[in-house]
């Protein structure tokens, strides 16, 4: 795992795409396949994210024993995109009641990356860890700064050269970045989330308030190009002065934007992200914003070629 450098890591991330609702949510939700894999890989994608909800079925008092079947879902997971030859973005995912109350659940959150570390640690290094989707809420930077830098030394013990992601707090925002305090350590990967302007990017999102309004918003202007030429250039610039290398780990647009918006949008914020040497992984698969179709089995072609090259 020493061979790569951080930097290194994060370009062999490259191309990326996220399994949402699958793992993350309750019944229901994405029933992942083989065929879904042989998909992905087949389509030209580097990277699979896989957003878990361990918090969901882990008991509630120490040792926070996670349930052994979802496990198995797990691995069955991990180990069929690695077999593809993919790499695989592990993480902690929709862990809420963490966001609401840090100091009341901060023992679980670490014991569950105990397990998780210590379970993972003789994959192969092209399975990457992401201590948390996003903190918020109650996670203000001062808190997450050292809940952090607790978490990764417990993973560092099972796992002492693998690659860690980390975000930033309110929500892996851009902006949150001059706010982010790493430890010291040569294998950390930085991510940030993009969903820029928001009401183009979640227009009509049902689980949101109000979004109803935002219908009609179109993208694609000169000051619609420069404003996120901007942001990633703010992001650019703070990577580029602390040395860390950036992980694009969502940007989508919600399927009730106006199709000929969204493709401009997501093609235009994937190159811009690899031209600042940004890894990137697409939200996501096959929800409201995803590139694929399940029920047709098939690509949305207009939209894969914004994220693939032909």
């Amino acid at each position: 795992m020493r061979d790569l450098t951080a930097h290194q890591l994060n370009q062999r991330l490259g191309k990326g795409i996220n399994f949402g609702n699958a793992l993350d949510a309750a019944a229901g939700a994405l029933r992942l396949t083989e065929a879904y894999f042989d998909a992905v890989r087949a389509a030209g994608f580097d990277t699979v994210r896989l957003p878990v909800r361990w918090s969901g079925h882990a008991a509630e008092r120490a040792p926070y024993t996670i349930d052994g079947g979802f496990l198995d879902r797990v691995d069955w997971a991990v180990d069929g995109a690695m077999a593809r030859g993919l790499n695989v973005v592990l993480n902690v995912h929709h862990y809420d009641e963490l966001q609401a109350d840090p100091d009341g659940h901060a023992a679980r959150f670490l014991g569950l990356w105990e397990q998780i570390a210590a379970r993972y640690a003789a994959r192969p290094d092209r399975l990457y860890l992401e201590l948390l989707n996003e903190p918020h809420g109650a996670l203000v930077p001062r808190r997450w700064n050292a809940l952090l830098a607790d978490a990764l030394a417990i993973v560092r013990d099972a796992n002492p050269g693998r690659a860690v992601i980390v975000g930033t707090a309110r929500a892996n925002d851009i902006d949150a970045l001059p706010d982010l305090r790493l430890p010291d350590d040569d294998r950390l990967i930085v991510t940030v989330h993009y969903y820029a302007p928001f009401e183009f990017t979640h227009q009509g999102a049902t689980w949101l308030p109000d979004t109803e309004r935002w219908l009609g918003t179109s993208w694609g202007t000169g000051a619609d190009r420069a404003a996120v030429v901007s942001d990633l250039d703010a992001a650019a610039r703070w990577a580029a002065a602390h040395d860390r290398p950036l992980f694009v780990g969502e940007f989508g647009a919600y399927s009730k934007a106006d199709p000929p918006s969204r493709l401009r949008w997501v093609e235009f914020v994937r190159t811009q992200a690899e031209r600042r040497a940004m890894s990137w992984a697409h939200w996501d698969f096959a929800t409201d914003f995803g590139v694929y179709d399940p029920e047709r089995d098939a690509w949305r072609t207009p939209l894969l070629r914004a994220l693939i090259d032909p």
